[in-house]
């Protein structure tokens, strides 16, 4: 299916809101399924390309797979951290990318961190390309205006709740107030200037904390005036996880270890969950509202409560590595942004040469045979196609 049915609700809101946008998904989509059957590995140009701009975080969030509590980047040396690639060989990618137009995401660290991220949403928007930024929203307040002027075409905030519980979960006293603050502004320069965009989406991420208070982040979302809100269920990892990739990075000769930032217990009571996600799910709102993935009752307890757990619905695999490539700050184009599997980089040749390297062919090839990898169980790529 191009749309899993789980799906369906946040792609039919989508489309009404950016319909250009959502054809372009829906083409790409039918053809990656097509390429991944017949195709040996290679794959047409990606759907979207995600941009990460920096490792440089200015949070330290408890359930961060790179600076929370058990964080891989924090581990890492100040070389690593700071690496960061230039605005001019940020823009050469756009301009190798931009025949074919993929929605480009710009994601961290912090991206609003980079020097050069509004020079580069302005960049991606002369080239006709959609645009969207993940950030945690604590330096919006500074550069509202320019946001909007920027044509940025999304804004998606991470937020776990009212004042006291977002700030205790980021680390940050004052963060909330400062984030409200900084989309209010935003909001203003839109209706100053007569502007839909960049329309503002939240971004839940469930979490043992705030999993019994999330319908906070509806009053929230009416607040601030989204236009979307999304929980995301929570990512982790068994530790015996790792000893089943380990066999698998053999293969491939890459690395699994930022895997490791996720590890630990989610401390989530599914049954609660659920009944909270009901809850929230029979309101009425003047923004769209979903949870991601969409699990019923049952899955999510599989879901939160079986050591190695694996997704039982009918299909299950990864398309990703046919539709996505991440660009990482050293240069690598990866499938994954937590496999150090690169299928090349360009520092050293063009995008469009590393997407159907003979690295990129391999990978996806024996990706299709083993339809996922055991660390990819829960990762939100396999179960957004």
């Amino acid at each position: 299916m191009l749309i899993p049915l789980r799906n369906f609700k946040r792609f039919f809101y989508k489309a009404l809101k950016q319909p250009g946008y959502a054809l372009g998904v829906f083409t790409k989509r039918l053809e990656a399924n097509l390429y991944r059957s017949f195709a040996e590995g290679r794959s047409g140009y990606p759907e979207a390309l995600t941009l990460f701009l920096t490792h440089r975080c200015n949070l330290h969030c408890q359930m961060c797979g790179q600076w929370g509590e058990g964080g891989v980047t924090k581990t890492q040396g100040q070389e690593y951290i700071r690496q960061e690639l230039s605005f001019d060989e940020l823009s050469a990618v756009i301009d190798n990318v931009s025949a074919f137009r993929p929605s480009v995401t710009l994601f961290g660290g912090e991206p609003f961190l980079h020097r050069d991220c509004l020079r580069l949403i302005r960049y991606i928007k002369q080239k006709n390309m959609h645009c969207l930024v993940i950030t945690n929203g604590s330096l919006i307040e500074n550069i509202a205006e320019e946001i909007v002027n920027s044509g940025l075409d999304e804004l998606n905030v991470s937020l776990d709740g009212k004042e006291e519980l977002h700030d205790r979960i980021r680390g940050m006293p004052g963060l909330f107030e400062k984030i409200v603050s900084g989309l209010k502004k935003v909001n203003y320069f839109k209706d100053q200037r007569n502007k839909e965009k960049p329309l503002i989406n939240l971004q839940c991420t469930i979490n043992q904390q705030n999993y019994k208070y999330l319908e906070q982040m509806t009053e929230v979302a009416l607040e601030i005036k989204a236009d979307a809100l999304t929980f995301h269920n929570l990512i982790f990892l068994e530790p015996e996880i790792l000893d089943k990739q380990k066999q698998y990075d053999t293969l491939l000769n890459c690395s699994s270890a930022d895997w490791k930032g996720f590890i630990f217990e989610p401390g989530i009571e599914p049954g609660v969950l659920y009944e909270k996600m009901r809850e929230i799910s029979s309101g009425k709102y003047s923004f769209t509202i979903d949870f991601y993935p969409n699990f019923s009752c049952k899955q999510l307890k599989r879901y939160y409560q079986e050591p190695c757990y694996t997704p039982s619905e009918p299909g299950t695999r990864c398309l990703s590595p046919w539709l996505v490539a991440y660009i990482f700050p050293d240069g690598e184009v990866r499938p994954c942004l937590n496999f150090s599997y690169s299928f090349g980089n360009i520092k050293e040749g063009k995008f469009t040469e590393a997407w159907n390297s003979r690295k990129a062919i391999d990978y996806r090839r024996l990706l299709k045979e083993k339809k996922i990898f055991p660390v990819c169980i829960r990762c939100t790529e396999l179960y957004r196609y």
